[in-house]
């Protein structure tokens, strides 16, 4: 076993494992999440095509100045679940890319979850 040499090395590695046992498919997509200092990003992938089809972020005009934080993560899993649900997928598999089911991450699963998205 080899030592981990910074923060971001441990998460690659440990989104590495998580990927090599999640796979979407067109009618359970994974939901990859992506977090930065200032934003949070969500996309749903079908891993079979290589396809993305649907994605969110706090980017987007409705975020306002929210930007990164735990309101903003509850607003884009508001948004992605009325994509994917305005699509007819309400099944997903939930990747958290290496992050800690916590904060954001937390927020944003929830939030995708009371609209009606099925983990």
């Amino acid at each position: 076993m080899y030592k981990v040499k910074n923060k971001k090395q441990a998460r690659r590695v440990v989104r590495q494992r998580i990927r090599r046992k999640l796979s979407g498919t067109p009618d359970r997509p994974r939901l990859c999440v992506f977090r930065s200092l200032k934003h949070i990003y969500v996309q749903a992938v079908d891993d079979s095509t290589g396809r993305t089809l649907a994605a969110a972020s706090s980017l987007d005009r409705e975020a306002g100045n929210h930007g990164g934080n735990v309101g903003a993560a509850k607003m884009v899993g508001v948004w992605i679940a009325e994509k994917l649900l305005g699509q007819g997928c309400d099944r997903v598999i939930f990747d958290r890319s290496g992050y800690i089911y916590h904060g954001r991450v937390k927020a944003l699963a929830e939030a995708a979850r009371e609209k009606g998205l099925r983990f």
